[in-house]
C-alpha cells in the first residue's frame, strides 16, 4: 500500500511539473516562468541563504499557531463531540470562524495586537483551529454506539471508553482534520506576512513581484507547498504509528 501511494504521488508530481514547464514555455503569460527557471531561482535562494533566513521568520508563527491549534482543537473537539451542552455552546463559534473572511479580520487583529508575532499566530489559529475542532467533534459524535456499549458491557470506565474506543475509532477523521488544519495554517502564515508585515517568505514573494522577478516569486511559493507536503506526510506517518490497526488500503484492493 505504501509503495502504491508513493508511486501515485510521484506520478501526480511529474504531471503537475510537466504541465507547469509546458505552460511556461508556451507561454501562458510573461509573468509565468517555467518550472526549470523557478527551480534555478530556488537553488540560488538556497545557496545564498535567503530562503533559510526567510523561513526562520515564517516558521515562528506557523509552528506556534499549528501546535496551539492542534492541541486545543483536539481537546475542544472532543468536548464538543462528547457533550451536547458544550456542542450547543461552542460549535457556532467555530462554524462562524471557518466561514468568516479572514482578510477582513486581519486589520482588526493588527489594531488589537499590533504587527508582531501575536497577530500572525492568531491568523494561523483562526485558519487552522476551526477545521480541527469541527472534524474532531464530528468524528467523536459518529463513533458507532455499538463500540461504546461493548466497552460498557466489559465494565470499562468513561476514561477507558474515551481512550481505548472513541479516540481510536475517530482517529482517521481526526487526522484528516489535522492535515486540513495544517494546510490552512500554512495559508494563514503566508497570508499574515502578506497582509500584516512583509517578513519571511511573504517578504520574498512581495519583493520578487515588485521587481518582476517572477521566477523567485514562484520558487518561494513552491517551497511553501513542498514544506506543507512534508508536514502532511509526517502526520500520515504519525497516524500509522499511533493507530496502525486503523490504516486501511484502497477501496479497489
Amino acid at each position: 500500500m505504501v509503495s502504491r501511494s508513493l508511486t501515485l504521488k510521484l506520478v501526480s508530481a511529474i504531471i503537475v511539473f510537466g504541465a507547469w514547464e509546458i505552460a511556461g514555455r508556451i507561454p501562458v503569460s510573461y509573468a509565468f516562468p517555467t518550472f526549470i527557471d523557478s527551480m534555478k531561482a530556488l537553488s540560488a535562494m538556497i545557496l545564498d541563504g535567503r530562503l533559510f533566513a526567510a523561513y526562520g521568520e515564517t516558521l515562528k508563527p506557523l509552528v506556534i499557531g499549528v501546535l496551539i491549534s492542534a492541541v486545543l482543537g483536539i481537546i475542544i473537539g472532543l468536548w464538543i463531540g462528547l457533550s451536547e451542552w458544550f456542542d450547543w455552546l461552542f460549535s457556532p463559534i467555530f462554524i462562524v470562524m471557518q466561514a468568516a473572511p479572514l482578510a477582513a479580520l486581519i486589520p482588526l487583529l493588527v489594531m488589537i495586537y499590533g504587527i508582531g508575532l501575536t497577530s500572525k499566530v492568531f491568523v494561523v489559529c483562526i485558519m487552522a483551529m476551526p477545521v480541527i475542532v469541527l472534524n474532531t467533534a464530528g468524528a467523536v459524535r459518529n463513533t458507532p454506539s455499538s463500540f461504546i456499549e461493548m466497552g460498557k458491557s466489559f465494565l470499562a470506565s468513561r476514561r477507558e471508553v474515551l481512550a481505548k474506543i472513541i479516540i481510536p475509532a475517530a482517529s482517521p477523521v481526526i487526522f484528516s482534520g489535522l492535515r486540513l488544519g495544517v494546510s490552512a495554517g500554512f495559508i494563514g502564515a503566508i497570508l499574515s506576512e502578506l497582509k500584516i508585515t512583509p517578513t519571511g517568505v511573504g517578504d520574498i514573494i512581495t519583493f520578487s513581484r515588485s521587481i518582476a522577478d517572477y521566477a523567485s516569486m514562484y520558487a518561494a511559493i513552491f517551497s511553501i507547498i513542498v514544506l506543507a507536503v512534508v508536514f502532511l506526510n509526517l502526520l500520515e506517518m504519525l497516524e500509522r504509528v499511533l493507530f496502525e490497526g486503523n490504516v486501511r488500503g484502497y477501496a479497489s484492493d
